[in-house]
């Protein structure tokens, strides 16, 4: 019989791991609302409408908001995934470095791991193998 019991360590490492993309993301998501010089910059090298990006930025203040409640953990983060997969797909279309191809395969992998580290019914869903 399994235990719906998480150790406060892994509950706290889940949580840390949670918190750094989520504060990088928050990040840039403000700075997409403000729509500063350099995301003005980055979206015309991009391809994108400069005018588009505080959309963008709510968009991504949205699915936060929905990864950051407990309940709706799970859909806020197949919603970043698929956000972050779009920034790959941006950034492979105009042939960026391979830092900007490897970051957003970064920052979702934190996000599920920390997540898993967290959600004992996600880690009954995918059961980790000794």
């Amino acid at each position: 019989m399994q235990t719906n019991h998480i150790s406060k360590t892994t509950l706290w490492a889940g949580r840390i791991l949670s918190a750094l993309p989520v504060l990088f993301l928050v990040f840039d998501a403000v700075i997409k609302l403000i729509n500063i010089q350099p995301v003005k910059d980055a979206s015309i090298q991009l391809g994108l409408p400069v005018g588009l990006a505080p959309s963008i930025g709510i968009l991504l203040l949205a699915c936060l908001a929905v990864y950051l409640i407990p309940s709706t953990a799970v859909l806020g983060a197949i919603l970043l995934t698929g956000y972050l997969g779009g920034a790959l797909a941006i950034q492979v279309r105009v042939g960026a470095a391979p830092f900007s191809l490897v970051f957003p395969l970064i920052i979702g992998a934190l996000l599920w791991g920390g997540l898993f580290l967290r959600d004992q019914q996600l880690r009954a869903l995918v059961p980790l193998r000794r």
